[in-house]
């Protein structure tokens, strides 16, 4: 330990020539010590300098007057409305050198009059203009799929209707099924046509599904209402039973099944 440090330490166990005692010092990497900044007695017994800086951006410079303790973030935030660069998007070199945004101004040796040079991170705002892409991307595919899902509640509650008309031994007309089916199959290729990832994509494919089954509850719910307009003719007993279970034929259900391998997973 140096002399001089050891003897700012044994003044510091008192108060010292300046009033400050020692817990407004503090130990910074290298050994040194340096006042505290956010120190009570610092505040109150020493005035923070104002200093003006050059800062030059392309063709253009700049002047700007800032505390000398703020940090280099700091400074970006004053520069980015002259200059219209995102604080991300700067880069702030001092004799040549890029500081960190989250260092000093004093500690990096800026006094009143230092010249900076300002360039714009090519990188940075790459990057930053794809993900605000990507955000506005997921944004709309929520509102979408928000969209969609409530137009799916209401054919859920037409659907529900349908049934109960039916299974009360009510006929309905044909085109009321096919139009509902329509309907439904319009929302499936929407949601198709979506691109989304993580909860996104788990939402899309729940809304998938959910049309699908209402797609099948149709389709039982033709072949149930096809059998209520023959009131006078002889029903096959085996034909009873498939009305009465909601059991699809064969091969409608197999043709259904072919259909669904190839689309929508």
């Amino acid at each position: 330990m140096s002399k001089e440090l050891l003897r700012m330490k044994t003044n510091n166990k008192k108060a010292n020539g300046n009033g400050l005692s020692s817990s407004a010092w503090e130990m910074k990497a290298g050994g040194m010590l340096v006042q505290k900044r956010n120190s009570d007695s610092n505040q109150s017994s020493v005035t923070v300098p104002i200093i003006r800086l050059k800062v030059k951006y392309g063709s253009s410079n700049h002047e700007v007057k800032i505390s000398s303790q703020a940090t280099f973030g700091e400074l970006k935030k004053m520069l980015a409305g002259p200059t219209g660069l995102h604080t991300e998007d700067q880069k702030i070199f001092y004799k040549e050198k890029e500081r960190d945004s989250r260092g000093f101004l004093d500690v990096a040796g800026l006094k009143d009059g230092s010249k900076l040079v300002l360039i714009e991170d090519e990188i940075s705002k790459e990057k930053r203009y794809l993900e605000s892409r990507r955000n506005a991307k997921m944004e709309n595919a929520s509102k979408e799929i928000t969209a969609i899902r409530l137009e799916i509640d209401k054919l859920a509650k037409q659907v529900a209707n349908v049934e109960m008309d039916i299974y009360g031994a009510k006929k309905v007309t044909e085109i009321l099924l096919l139009s509902l089916i329509e309907l439904l199959m319009t929302q499936l290729i929407k949601l198709d046509g979506i691109t989304a990832d993580g909860d996104l994509k788990l939402q899309r494919r729940m809304q998938v599904k959910r049309v699908q089954k209402y797609i099948e509850t149709l389709d039982m719910l033709k072949i149930r209402n096809s059998a209520l307009g023959n009131h006078n003719a002889k029903v096959p007993m085996h034909h009873k039973n498939r009305i009465i279970t909601g059991q699809m034929p064969k091969s409608i259900y197999y043709q259904q099944e072919q259909t669904k391998m190839g689309k929508f997973c």
